[in-house]
């Protein structure tokens, strides 16, 4: 994906390996990629709905935040999830071997049950939407990169 570009390629590793936790967990997930101002977001939702989204995963500079968007309502009993709001929780993804941990796999398998009993059956088709907010934005820059809109990334 041309938004990643500024990452480290590392970090972008780790993204792409809990993408693919998603996708294989939700695979009637429709994707929702935003670029907002101090990260770049891939959300899934099964109604394409932001406010539905169940699951997202967050990319900085340094790390990946695995979030749950419901995630204060997610057993939890073990207190691995951080946050302290009514409703988002996330886990922080820093190497490849946090990858490994189980409870990545067992809390998306909860977002998901949330989700489905919330809202319904998944729509059969997994599209992909992207959202770009303008203006500055506060991670790596892309300044040196010519960032064509049309990419087919």
């Amino acid at each position: 994906m041309e938004f990643l570009r500024p990452y480290d390629p590392s970090v972008v590793e780790l993204a792409f390996a809990l993408r693919r936790m998603a996708i294989e967990a939700a695979p009637t997930a429709i994707e929702i990629v935003y670029d907002a101002y101090s990260a770049v977001s891939i959300g899934f939702s099964f109604t394409g709905r932001l406010k539905e989204m169940f699951l997202h995963i967050a990319v900085y500079r340094d790390h990946v935040n695995l979030g749950f968007n419901w995630g204060a309502d997610l057993p939890d009993p073990k207190r691995l999830l951080i946050g302290k709001g009514s409703q988002v929780r996330h886990l922080t993804v820093s190497n490849p071997e946090d990858l490994k941990q189980p409870h990545l796999l067992e809390f998306i398998g909860l977002a998901i049950d949330r989700s489905l009993m919330m809202r319904g059956p998944a729509p059969p088709q997994t599209p992909v939407i992207i959202k770009v907010v303008q203006g500055n934005k506060r991670r790596p820059s892309a300044a040196d990169l010519r960032i064509n809109s049309r990419a087919k990334d």
